[in-house]
């Protein structure tokens, strides 16, 4: 299973938020929103500021997508 970030992006232009607001409201490095970006590994609590930022459940920001090798 692949972890998609897309929901993040969308909601962000739902609110018009750019990654450097996301990055200020939630209290997260750069390093992290790069990650996000990528759809790489972040750490929870990562996740868990954010959906605090934005009010939002982690389904929100996140899906898990099926991996093409079948």
């Amino acid at each position: 299973m692949a972890i998609s970030y897309k929901k993040l992006w969308k909601l962000l232009i739902d609110k018009d938020m750019k990654k450097k607001d996301l990055q200020r409201l939630a209290g997260v490095s750069s390093a992290s929103i790069t990650k996000l970006g990528k759809n790489e590994n972040v750490n929870t609590e990562i996740l868990q500021k954010i959906c605090t930022a934005l009010s939002c459940d982690i389904s929100d920001i996140m899906e898990m997508l099926p991996d093409n090798h079948n």
